[in-house]
């Protein structure tokens, strides 16, 4: 009871603060509304589809026009055609992940493909070619150790088998008639296989049998198919403004240690485990009730679903809560005076937020700046909100994010209390 008591202290000295209860409660409902209107009216693009872009010097072949049709049908792919691009230019396109591939198709790229349906070339998807013979291959640029990177390619490559699949159909559907009723003339016969292809082609794009794919954000009826804006900037903020919490725990810890108090707990009946186990429970209280707060706020005020999923939810909360006061507590046992608590509380918000992806999803940004930030606790924290509120995935998917975060607030408890003194 003693441990109990004391977490009750820390939290009523806590509220007594109107202005820490406002930052830590009114702030970030406001910056959740500031974001996510910024969000929704830079929001035009509503295509979820990975960009790719699409360079092309075979535009007078029907196949290669067949290709970009397969790959505008595509549910993983949106093709943009670009013109005059080097290989050099498209290549730094992916890498800035401007586009997720580059897809050259060279000029007679169409008669390679005709080949391929013959039987008379083998040649797909290998080394980086998606389909050709020498100089008419058809070259795809891509990053395949990245997952927009791999989704990409297997789609592009599931178009061009699609395309000598409807090639190849085409083919046996004007050999067959013309066995059985022979053409006038060749321009008659070319005519037919190209109606035949278009078909072929057509079929592809529209499959009897397929897999439907619905954003996780799915909207009702009345509403735009279009994602929450605030599904990124109330899970962004949830992490900003706990993260700025830690405040408390170290600012508590400073004050008792400049004013004698912690010292003057060591001649009672508590434990030194005791009283660093108060400090602890009080500060994860008060974090995880911040939490919980702007996670209902989230729910019924913005649309963020993350009652959908609670025990999720409660699982990223918890471990999310748990880093943060660890933190707070190594910050509390280095500071010495309340100007450091202040200095490195913000630092570590900014920081953590930056990297972490609070402000701007990670994905859009390059690999380099992606695998940095998931280098923090906060970018996995996010990753596990946002697996819930926008990916529209279950509890499985949030127990690597919570179990990383777990393990960052082991290390940084036990660097806590090595480091923790009581004068």
């Amino acid at each position: 009871m003693r441990v109990i008591d004391l977490a009750v202290k820390d939290w009523r000295q806590l509220l007594r603060d109107r202005q820490t209860v406002f930052f830590m409660a009114a702030m970030p409902i406001l910056f959740t509304l500031f974001f996510g209107l910024i969000f929704g009216s830079a929001g035009g693009e509503t295509d979820p589809r990975l960009p790719v872009a699409v360079i092309s010097a075979d535009s007078s072949s029907s196949l290669s026009g067949s290709l970009l049709s397969l790959l505008e049908a595509s549910e993983a792919v949106r093709p943009v055609v670009e013109e005059g691009v080097s290989a050099e230019e498209a290549g730094q396109w992916v890498r800035d992940a401007r586009y997720a591939a580059a897809l050259f198709v060279p000029a007679g790229f169409g008669g390679t493909v005709e080949h391929l349906a013959e039987g008379k070339a083998e040649r797909l998807a290998s080394n980086g070619t998606i389909a050709g013979d020498e100089a008419m291959q058809a070259t795809l640029i891509v990053d395949r150790s990245t997952p927009a990177g791999q989704t990409a390619a297997s789609a592009i490559e599931t178009a061009v088998t699609r395309l000598l699949s409807a090639a190849q159909i085409a083919r046996l559907a004007t050999e067959a008639f013309e066995a059985s009723v022979p053409f006038e003339d060749q321009a008659v016969r070319q005519a037919f296989h190209h109606q035949a292809l278009a078909s072929a082609s057509e079929a592809w794009r529209e499959p009897p049998i397929s897999v439907a794919v619905e954003q996780a954000w799915a909207a009702g009826e009345d509403e735009q198919s279009q994602p929450n804006a605030f599904a990124q900037s109330s899970p962004g903020m949830i992490i900003q403004f706990t993260i700025h919490g830690l405040m408390m725990t170290a600012m508590i810890l400073v004050l008792e240690r400049k004013t004698g108090a912690l010292q003057r707990l060591l001649p009672t009946t508590m434990t030194r485990t005791q009283i660093i186990a108060a400090k602890v429970l009080g500060s994860f209280v008060t974090v995880f009730a911040q939490q919980a707060l702007l996670v209902l706020v989230g729910q019924f005020a913005f649309g963020v679903d993350y009652l959908r999923e609670p025990v999720a939810t409660l699982a990223v909360m918890a471990a999310l809560s748990l880093w943060v006061t660890s933190l707070g507590l190594l910050i509390g046992a280095l500071a010495r005076t309340e100007e450091h608590v202040h200095t490195w509380s913000l630092v570590a918000m900014f920081f953590f937020s930056a990297l972490g992806g609070a402000w701007f999803p990670l994905e859009y940004t390059g690999k380099a700046f992606n695998t940095i930030g998931h280098l923090t606790p906060a970018a996995w924290a996010l990753d596990g909100f946002q697996n819930i509120v926008m990916r529209g995935l279950g509890l499985q998917s949030v127990l690597l994010p919570v179990g990383i975060v777990v393990a960052y607030a082991v290390v940084f408890f036990g660097l806590a209390v090595w480091r923790f003194r009581f004068e």
